[in-house]
C-alpha cells in the first residue's frame, strides 16, 4: 500500500485543508490504464466511488484502481521549491 512521507502529509494539508470540504477532500491521483507510468495528481473534494482511500499524518489521498496497483509498494514524498511550486516524488518501498 502507498505510504506517505511527513512532508507528503504536511504539503497534501496545506493543498487541502482550507475551504468547506476540508473534512472530506484530499488528494487525488489516477492513471489512464493499468500499464501507464503517467499519473496524474489533482485535489478533490471526495473520493470516486472506487478509488482506495489513504489516510495518513491527517493527509488524505484518493487512489483510482490503476493508480493503485502502480503504487501499492511505494512512498510519496514531497517538495515545495523556491518559486512555491510542488514536486511529488515516488520512491521505492524498504523490503
Amino acid at each position: 500500500m502507498l505510504t506517505l512521507t511527513e512532508n507528503a502529509s504536511t504539503i497534501i494539508k496545506t493543498i487541502t485543508g482550507s475551504g468547506e470540504e476540508s473534512e472530506t477532500s484530499g488528494l487525488r491521483i489516477s492513471s489512464e490504464t493499468s500499464d501507464s507510468p503517467d499519473l496524474s495528481v489533482a485535489a478533490a473534494g471526495g473520493p470516486e466511488p472506487s478509488d482506495q482511500v489513504i489516510e495518513e499524518g491527517g493527509a488524505r489521498v484518493f487512489l483510482e484502481e490503476n493508480a493503485a496497483v502502480t503504487l501499492d509498494d511505494k512512498v510519496l514524498d514531497a517538495q515545495v521549491d523556491s518559486s512555491g511550486a510542488v514536486q511529488f516524488t515516488l520512491i521505492q518501498q524498504a523490503s
